[in-house]
């Protein structure tokens, strides 16, 4: 079972509120207010960013995805968790455990 510190498609993953985006040309930039460091993020991790705000499940995102991309469900797996994990490490997201 994961804790609060491991991220894994059973994680509730959140925007945080000290995080503003904006999508400029497919892609998205965002501030973190409070250190005022931006994050940017190409077409498919700004899709990533858009799902996380509809769905708290990443396994939702996760099947989302799967849905629209061709690429191994391994590959997509690694990549997502490895997202999220910069964007938590960034003070972007919240990640928690399922209920």
């Amino acid at each position: 079972m994961p804790d609060d510190r491991t991220v894994s498609l059973d994680s509730v993953v959140t925007i945080s509120e000290e995080a503003v985006s904006r999508e400029l040309d497919g892609e998205a930039v965002i501030l973190e207010l409070e250190s005022g460091t931006y994050f940017g993020l190409n077409p498919v991790g700004t899709r990533v960013w858009a799902l996380i705000g509809q769905h708290s499940s990443l396994r939702g995102v996760f099947d989302v995805l799967r849905r629209e991309y061709d690429v191994a469900p391994d590959v997509l797996e690694s990549d997502l968790v490895g997202l999220v994990e910069q964007l938590r490490a960034k003070g972007l997201v919240h990640v928690s455990r399922a209920q």
